[in-house]
């Protein structure tokens, strides 16, 4: 495979990192894009960009294969209060659409363009069989997604083939969706959130960073559903998770527990919201996942 220049956003998030990692294991050359000079001399293969500010230079882009965008202040960071609210939205739009802008303007822009989004994008849809065909739900998530996809139309009008990957959970040993969960089933306190019954679409941090591999190599467009093809119930996630690491999981977590720590909007749209996602996509494209079913994933990273 031929060696390709990719300048890569958000470089030091969970996706972002294990992307950097792998595209240079691989032989390619990676450009990271920071938003602060530190001190002393600027690290090699990284650039100053201000994505607030609208502010990047062209020259940084020309002669690359590929642009990854990842930008995004954590979700579940903290309640969602009107400024948080602001602060998840402008950490998003703004350094999409710098990229996507910057692009429109350039006689010959990257061939492709790939930005993050996430499922939450189909809003709260029960036991419907989500894929890429789907509109936009209802609700603060739903439409801070449709934004942050709405944010590279600049880059797509001006002939980059775009592609916005709306993950799932990623299951992962450095962070993300497990390192709040491990440790209370560990202490024999996990278990299902409410019923159990909203469908918990996920992928193995593995499987998550070969499918961006896969949309950069491939002539894919558009909105791609990064999860597996067998998402499970929360009381599925919850059985297996408690089975792969040997601990009981009877207890319900109760909702007022939830609601206390992280607020009843948040608690809702990462807790109890549903999302049944249909890779069509990158089944279609011939993508293979290497974990397939819930349990193989938990073991990979369990392991």
């Amino acid at each position: 495979m031929t060696r390709k220049r990719v300048v890569l956003a958000g470089a030091s998030g969970l996706i972002g990192s294990g992307l950097v990692e792998t595209l240079r294991e691989r032989g390619d050359h990676v450009v990271t894009l920071v938003r602060s000079r530190p001190d002393g001399d600027l690290p090699p293969d990284t650039q100053v960009w201000g994505p607030r500010t609208g502010s990047l230079d062209p020259s940084v882009l020309d002669g690359t294969d590929a642009v990854v965008v990842l930008n995004g202040a954590p979700i579940a960071g903290k309640r969602w209060d009107e400024d948080r609210k602001a602060l998840l939205r402008s950490s998003r739009v703004e350094p999409v659409g710098t990229v996507a802008r910057t692009m429109e303007k350039m006689a010959n822009p990257p061939p492709v363009l790939v930005t993050a989004s996430a499922m939450g994008i189909y809003g709260d849809r029960g036991d419907d069989v989500l894929d890429e065909t789907e509109p936009v739900g209802d609700g603060f998530f739903a439409e801070l997604c449709g934004a942050w996809e709405g944010a590279s139309r600049p880059a797509k009008a001006a002939g980059v083939r775009v592609v916005n990957m709306r993950t799932s959970l990623v299951l992962s040993d450095r962070g993300g969706t497990l390192a709040p969960m491990i440790p209370l089933f560990k202490l024999g306190i996990g278990g299902r959130i409410g019923d159990g019954k909203q469908w918990w679409s996920w992928i193995s941090d593995d499987d998550c960073i070969r499918a961006f591999l896969h949309v950069i190599d491939n002539d894919i467009s558009g909105p791609v559903n990064v999860a597996s093809p067998n998402p499970v119930t929360n009381s599925e996630f919850t059985k297996a998770l408690g089975s792969a690491l040997h601990r009981p999981t009877f207890l319900p977590t109760p909702r007022i527990g939830l609601n206390i720590r992280l607020g009843s909007e948040l608690a809702d749209a990462i807790a109890y919201v549903s999302h049944r996602l249909k890779p069509a996509v990158l089944e279609a494209s011939g993508f293979t996942f290497t974990h397939s079913t819930i349990d193989s994933a938990l073991e990979a990273v369990l392991s």
